[in-house]
């Protein structure tokens, strides 16, 4: 399948941001790695490959992100306050940079988000803030809430970009039309600690109208052998 690698200093960030891009046509994915990954992982951990077929159909184009999380929720030298700021500066990057750049490359309109584990926060995060930008949000054993990473802290930032929080007092006509046209995939092990946040945040969307799709898998299913099945199975679309 047609592969490129792409680099340049981001202006948020204010280093250099690295991504691998995969295909050259059909839906846009932007994919983000797992706690402190990087833009390689879904390559060496096979998930491109589980999606190749689509790719090379030119049914997907995957744009592999590079994350920041050592810089931001999981820099335990940080305040909270900092940390949430570093990880703003993360989301002006895929906004205001990186969505841009995939028009570019391909003006499909339609937009997955897609991660695994802390992958799976920064997609439903993105996806939520961002609706009218995104068709479908896809989080594979996601982290739902922010606030295990905040030491007790709280402050508007935070609530900002805590999914079971500002979906709750979402009340501005426009976004919650954007929110309810989403196709919402959540997908967690029954007996991943995971699970309780994704159950919160399955029901908080459903009070405000809007739907999604929560997948309770058996057992723990927090790994890359089950990120591929569901890769399969809600990308793809066959088991």
């Amino acid at each position: 399948m047609e592969r490129a690698y792409h680099k340049w200093t981001s202006t948020p960030l204010g280093r250099e941001m690295e991504m691998l891009v995969f295909g050259k046509g059909g839906a846009r994915m932007l994919a983000f790695p797992t706690s402190k990954g990087r833009f390689f992982d879904w390559e060496d951990r096979s998930l491109v490959g589980t999606l190749a077929a689509s790719i090379e159909a030119n049914q997907l184009q995957l744009f592999c992100l590079d994350s920041v999380d050592g810089e931001s929720w999981y820099d335990e030298q940080k305040h909270p306050a900092d940390r949430v700021k570093r990880h703003m500066q993360y989301d002006a990057y895929v906004f205001d940079e990186v969505l841009p750049y995939t028009l570019k490359q391909n003006s499909n309109p339609f937009l997955i988000v897609a991660g695994a584990s802390f992958g799976g926060y920064h997609a439903v995060n993105f996806g939520l803030r961002h609706p009218e930008h995104v068709g479908r949000i896809l989080s594979m054993s996601g982290l739902c809430d922010i606030r295990r990473f905040t030491d007790g802290y709280y402050d508007e930032n935070i609530y900002f970009n805590n999914p079971v929080d500002f979906i709750v007092h979402e009340h501005e006509p426009r976004r919650l039309e954007a929110l309810r046209k989403l196709d919402i995939i959540l997908a967690v092990g029954r007996d991943d600690p995971l699970c309780p946040s994704n159950q919160k945040l399955s029901g908080v969307l459903w009070d405000r109208g809007i739907g999604n799709a929560l997948r309770i898998w058996d057992g723990w299913a927090h790994d890359w052998p089950f990120w591929q099945q569901m890769l399969k199975l809600y990308v793809s679309g066959h088991d």
